[in-house]
């Protein structure tokens, strides 16, 4: 599955908060290159990109080898909502019913 974000962090965070991450739910590192990482452990493979985007925000770009709405899928979006929350920590997640 692939899964997509923009945000205004700069690369190396996006990367580094990857790091902290996807560790924690089991997944070791496989690549580190300079904009990619690569993730593999008991509940899937995933490959992560990061690249400038207009050169006023960073698109953050993940594949899964997962179908449909797996556990791996979930985490990645937790990981976005990490990712949101690290660009803007006053920002409050609120459900829209």
């Amino acid at each position: 599955m692939k899964h997509f974000h923009r945000t205004s962090l700069d690369p190396d965070r996006v990367l580094e908060l990857a790091d902290g991450f996807f560790p924690t739910i089991g997944l070791a590192a496989t690549t580190r290159e300079k904009r990619a990482r690569g993730f593999s452990g008991p509940i899937g493979t995933l490959a992560l990109t990061v690249a400038m985007e207009g050169g006023h925000y960073a698109f953050i770009e993940v594949h899964t080898d997962q179908m449909g709405e797996s556990r791996l899928d979930r985490n990645v979006k937790k990981f976005f909502v990490q990712v949101h929350r690290a660009a803007d920590p006053r920002h409050a997640l609120e459900a829209s019913y």
